[in-house]
């Protein structure tokens, strides 16, 4: 007789460096359904937010930079 294995009633919480991973790979577009439903399942929706506000002033400021190296002033 075999032991099943116990379901866990609640999935674990994710790690900040895969909310990381998760923040990055959705300002890209792609993403596995299965990938993101589990992802979404253990994501605490405060770092996802903290996340997502740092990469978007990133993304700001990189363009910024961009630009004012392309076009000199």
């Amino acid at each position: 007789m075999k032991k099943k294995a116990a379901a866990p009633d609640k999935a674990a919480p994710a790690s900040f460096w895969r909310t990381i991973k998760m923040v990055l790979w959705s300002f890209f577009g792609v993403r596995k359904s299965s990938e993101w439903q589990e992802d979404s399942a253990q994501a605490n929706p405060f770092h996802v937010i903290l996340v997502g506000f740092a990469g978007v002033i990133l993304l700001i400021v990189g363009l910024i930079v961009l630009v004012n190296w392309v076009v000199p002033g």
